[in-house]
């Protein structure tokens, strides 16, 4: 059985808090990788200031359903969540969403350039 911890106000402790460029950096390359369907090890990240906000850059393949699938069915695209176009528009939302909400840094931007393509059987990845 555990106690439970008082909070305390943020205004009656004292010290620092900061989160390292290497901890932002595996936070976005995690959420780049799970929005793009790939792996976090295949992305690339930087960050810039951008008027005393983070800006963020992403490098990054994405995941597509194979080629010769969508000439016999076309529809697979959908299954995948859209064009490449349209899933990295809704991939930079969720990324700064999600880096936002678990780092609370607050990001101006994210741009995102996609490097390649990992051809899928499988369908969307949310």
């Amino acid at each position: 059985m555990t106690a439970a911890v008082p909070s305390l106000p943020a205004q009656e402790l004292s010290g620092h808090n900061r989160i390292s460029t290497q901890a932002l950096t595996s936070l976005a390359k995690a959420a780049a990788a799970e929005a793009l369907g790939v792996d976090a090890q295949d992305v690339r990240a930087d960050w810039t200031d951008d008027d005393g906000l983070l800006a963020l850059a992403l490098v990054s393949p994405i995941r597509i359903p194979p080629l010769m699938a969508v000439l016999r069915d076309p529809g697979r695209v959908n299954t995948f969540g859209g064009s490449i176009w349209d899933r990295t528009v809704e991939a930079k939302g969720r990324i700064l969403s999600t880096v936002t909400a678990l780092s609370g840094a607050r990001l101006s931007r994210v741009d995102v350039r996609i490097s390649g393509v990992k051809p899928s059987e499988g369908g969307r990845v949310l």
